[in-house]
């Protein structure tokens, strides 16, 4: 059995990456969603013309990872405090967003928001959009891996793998047997 969930927490290199490391994931897909303009393509996404997030599509197997986990590690590695902006990326199209495909995905999102804010994992309230999902169009393909395709390149080595350094160390026990 597998689930799929879509989110957005900035850029989606990052949350790609992310993901593509945990254990039960089964494939990750970085596009676009939440928006209103059908096939769109990056530059419009950027411009803000869209209404769209950067996003990634995650299809998991919950048997071995649960959405409850999966979420704790997104509201862990991305802020989702402050409104349309992740670091230097602002627009909406760097927003927090869960695009959730029914009632179940909703309530787990607002049961760890809850437990997020409980813990005090963030200074400010969690300001993550929860958007019934509609369509999910993937991004162009030199979009896809993009990490592991230019680990060199200067955006990579400064706001990704300190990102990938944080996940190997808090969650190491949710990763995959090679990445450990």
């Amino acid at each position: 059995m597998e689930e799929t969930i879509t989110v957005g927490g900035g850029c989606f290199w990052c949350l790609e990456e992310i993901f593509k490391e945990l254990a039960g994931v089964k494939t990750v897909v970085s596009g676009y969603s939440g928006g209103h303009t059908k096939h769109p393509k990056y530059d419009q996404v950027c411009a803000g013309e869209t209404g769209h997030a950067e996003v990634v599509e995650v299809t998991f197997d919950p048997s071995i990872f649960t959405l409850a986990d999966l979420l704790r590690i997104f509201f862990t590695m991305h802020d989702p405090t402050t409104m349309n902006r992740q670091g230097a990326d602002s627009g909406e199209q760097y927003r927090s967003i869960i695009l959730y495909r029914d009632e179940k995905q909703r309530e787990t999102a607002r049961q760890i928001i809850r437990e997020i804010e409980a813990r005090k994992v963030w200074d400010g309230p969690i300001v993550t959009q929860l958007q019934p999902f509609e369509a999910f169009y993937p991004a162009e393909g030199y979009h896809q891996e993009y990490y592991r395709n230019n680990p060199d390149q200067s955006y990579c080595r400064v706001v990704i793998a300190p990102k990938v350094m944080k996940l190997r160390k808090e969650f190491a026990n949710k990763l995959r047997r090679s990445q450990r």
